[in-house]
């Protein structure tokens, strides 16, 4: 039976969400004016949930953050730690551990935390299984790649069509260029996309997190 997902330092995750999306809405909208939590210190204990993986046919295109995804690489999606972050995984059920790096975002499926490639996977003893609960440290925070001139706002990953075609419409009307890219177990990730710089997209993406909440800023990713 699945586990459900479960924040271990509630308030520190919350803070590092926070410290992603922080800033005023483009639209106008005044922020509270409450001072924004650190985000977790290295070794902080991070979260519990389930773990998927994904490999081909995946293997060689671009992810999130632009680097190009190697199945083979001790690397993971996760839905807002900063890219280059480093994350201690242990997994519940046998007591594995692996150190993987995010690249990418993901899973887009409730109740899961963190999308392992093949090699993290087959460390952690996870290839059977396909999904397995885990336990999230940070070792150490990434930049986020804050220099990159392009980036998005991925406001989802659906399984249904029209599903996101609505996302995208919603988008649209909100007077943001939008586009559809296909993300793993046959689900379109939408994006709000052409953002010029991290600032603007960090901003944007809280003008969309009520409608949206899992919008989360990201590099434009390589052509994704």
């Amino acid at each position: 039976m699945a586990r459900p997902a479960k924040s271990f330092v509630g308030a520190a995750l919350l803070g590092l969400v926070v410290v992603l999306v922080a800033g005023c809405a483009s639209s106008g909208k005044a922020t509270s004016g409450k001072a924004v939590p650190p985000p977790p210190a290295a070794g902080a204990s991070v979260e519990e949930g389930l773990a998927s993986w994904y490999g081909e046919p995946y293997h060689g295109r671009a992810t999130a953050s632009g680097t190009r995804y190697d199945m083979w690489g001790m690397t993971a999606a996760h839905r807002t730690l900063p890219f280059g972050t480093q994350v201690h995984v242990r997994n519940l059920d046998n007591g594995r551990e692996a150190n993987v790096t995010i690249n990418d975002r993901g899973p887009f499926v409730a109740g899961r935390i963190l999308d392992l490639s093949r090699g993290a996977a087959e460390a952690l003893g996870a290839i059977g299984p396909g999904v397995i609960p885990v336990h999230l440290e940070i070792r150490s925070l990434g930049d986020g790649m804050p220099d990159e001139p392009c980036w998005e706002i991925q406001v989802g990953a659906f399984a249904r069509e029209e599903n996101a075609a609505r996302a995208r419409a919603a988008l649209e009307g909100k007077g943001f260029s939008a586009r559809l890219a296909p993300a793993g177990g046959g689900l379109t990730r939408v994006r709000a996309t052409g953002i010029e710089g991290k600032p603007k997209a960090l901003l944007a993406a809280r003008t969309l997190v009520a409608e949206f909440p899992g919008a989360v800023a990201v590099p434009c990713g390589g052509g994704w």
